[in-house]
């Protein structure tokens, strides 16, 4: 998530920089063939171009328009977990036992269990969650493709999906044989849950908790598994490829035409106005350019680069908030953001 007021000009190089070096060569040869070499024959009018690009307008606009929904449907998923997380753990904290045989002591080491568990639930889902699919950049089938987005989050410090950060977490809140099972489980974040449901149970079979106290838990945990399938949904169903896809050649299509009606118009001014159409043509190129990669970033929340949900910043939130609600005194540090990214 970029956290700077505004877009500074080192993220917007490092977004585009390499469209606009394309974009620049291809006006200026176009610029040079029609000063030089008098190659009329290839110029086009200009109300074609202008329909192809108003036409690209609404399409891209669209296609924004689904990608910010995606992107904001995500954030309210994390929030979601935010306040549930809080709710289950203050009630696991509140409810007080009414089984005379379980002393203070077994209590405390069974709440523990259940709020340490949820914490190494959610390092574990973010790691799920990060996991490349295909049609996401960094899964991208062409090498280039995957160096340039790696080299992108190289200078902004974004970092990428840390498959070797939450084994840490996991042992440090589950047992090392518990922690020792998320290679047995393809989906492990849903065998936490399932594992403190099982505790809750067995509180209340131990008339530990009442009927109702339970209900109420089990609500909670269920409230995480729904978060966790929305998380998914979006994850796993990409943006429709065919408006993504049309989008993307509409654009290169507009881009590729916009010179060749551009320095028309601009010959009229003279010789002078040939070169003049060069930066014009650079500009129009390049905002329609930013507007597709926008679109095309924000699509994937959940992809590990600097326009995602800043999911390590929220679990470690949490992970606050609830080592607060256990009594705990020693408390890791907040997430901070790098270079105006915080992830």
């Amino acid at each position: 998530m970029i956290t700077t007021k505004y877009v500074n000009y080192r993220q917007v190089l490092n977004l585009s920089g390499f469209h606009v070096i394309l974009i620049s060569i291809w006006c200026t040869l176009i610029a040079v063939l029609f000063h030089f070499f008098n190659w009329e024959w290839m110029i086009i009018p200009w109300v074609p171009v202008a329909l192809i690009g108003t036409a690209e307008a609404f399409l891209v606009g669209f296609k924004n328009n689904q990608a910010y929904d995606r992107l904001w449907e995500a954030r309210k998923i994390w929030g979601g977990i935010v306040n549930s997380s809080r709710s289950f753990a203050a009630m696991v904290y509140a409810f007080d036992t009414q089984h005379e045989k379980m002393g203070s002591f077994e209590l405390e080491d069974r709440r523990k269990r259940l709020v340490n568990r949820h914490i190494a639930w959610l390092y574990a889902f973010r790691e799920q969650i990060l996991v490349p699919t295909d049609w996401e950049h960094i899964k991208s089938d062409q090498q280039h493709t995957q160096k340039i987005n790696r080299r992108r989050n190289r200078l902004i410090k974004a970092g990428f999906p840390d498959y070797g950060r939450t084994p840490i977490f996991l042992n440090k809140y589950l047992t090392e044989e518990e922690a020792e099972l998320q290679s047995h489980y393809k989906n492990f974040a849903t065998y936490l849950i399932a594992q403190r449901s099982k505790d809750v149970n067995e509180l209340k079979n131990e008339n530990a908790i009442s009927d109702f106290n339970q209900m109420q838990l089990q609500d909670c945990l269920n409230e995480f598994y729904t978060l966790q399938g929305q998380a998914e949904r979006i994850k796993k169903f990409p943006l429709p490829r065919q408006f993504a896809s049309t989008a993307f050649v509409f654009n290169v299509l507009f881009i590729m035409l916009l010179p060749l009606g551009l320095v028309n118009e601009f010959s009229k001014l003279g010789d002078y106005g040939i070169w003049m159409s060069i930066p014009f043509c650079i500009i129009i190129g390049w905002i329609y350019i930013i507007m597709e990669l926008v679109g095309d970033y924000s699509e994937n929340p959940f992809e590990g680069l600097m326009f995602d949900i800043p999911m390590l910043s929220i679990c470690r939130n949490i992970e606050i908030d609830l080592l607060q609600i256990m009594g705990e005194t020693e408390l890791p540090d907040p997430i901070s953001s790098k270079n105006g990214v915080l992830v």
